[in-house]
């Protein structure tokens, strides 16, 4: 029998987060096309302001990897969310005048996702930030892929779940996934164990940042 890889041991320990998750109320509410507008404009800004902060997180992964094809890919990434994402949510914040300003992101849940992904990209080294963003990225696949093929009234919702079916965000979900399986080959025991406690940390504060688009 082939040995576990570390992506495979990491989504087994944390099935139970992981499902909470994946079937969080605004998962549903998505795939159930009735998302309410105050909730989707609340999760807009809230999120706009994350990617913000995905920014620093995926620099502080270039800085501490370890091959310059990481490098290489992670400045990709960092093109992707400074050039594609950023500017979704420049363009949606326009046509549905929303003024995010007016919203408060300092709020607890929000601020805890925000301070906790920051914290284990600078406090940790290069695999620790790959375990957080493939809780967020591989999360964020999965579900999209159900919610891609359901009908969506809100041209823009649809737009950011197919944003999350996309070829290049399907790479780097599995680029985030390759990465900890390749290490996973010669880590040790207790390493392998705190990673995947990554994964679960990252994965709760996912579950009380989509919340907050209900408060």
């Amino acid at each position: 029998m082939a040995a576990e890889s570390l992506s495979a041991r990491i989504l087994r320990e944390n099935d139970a987060v992981l499902g909470a998750m994946l079937n969080h109320r605004f998962v549903e509410d998505v795939k159930n096309d009735r998302l309410s507008k105050e909730a989707f404009e609340r999760y807009l800004v809230y999120e706009g302001a994350f990617v913000d902060s995905a920014i620093s997180i995926f620099a502080y992964a270039a800085a501490t990897a370890k091959t310059m094809t990481q490098k290489r890919w992670l400045i990709a990434v960092l093109d992707a969310l400074a050039n594609e994402q950023i500017t979704y949510f420049e363009r949606t914040f326009a046509s549905c005048g929303i003024d995010p300003s007016s919203f408060d992101t300092g709020i607890a849940e929000v601020e805890a996702f925000r301070a906790g992904m920051l914290e284990i990209a600078r406090q940790g080294g290069f695999l620790d930030t790959v375990a957080a963003m493939f809780a967020a990225e591989w999360m964020y696949w999965t579900w999209s892929k159900e919610a891609a093929n359901r009908p969506i009234s809100n041209p823009l919702l649809k737009e950011w779940v197919d944003l999350h079916v996309d070829p290049n965000f399907a790479a780097q979900a599995q680029w985030l996934k390759n990465e900890l399986d390749m290490a996973g080959e010669t880590l040790e025991e207790d390493e392998k164990a705190r990673l995947s406690a990554i994964f679960g940390r990252a994965m709760q504060l996912e579950i009380d940042f989509h919340d907050a688009s209900y408060l």
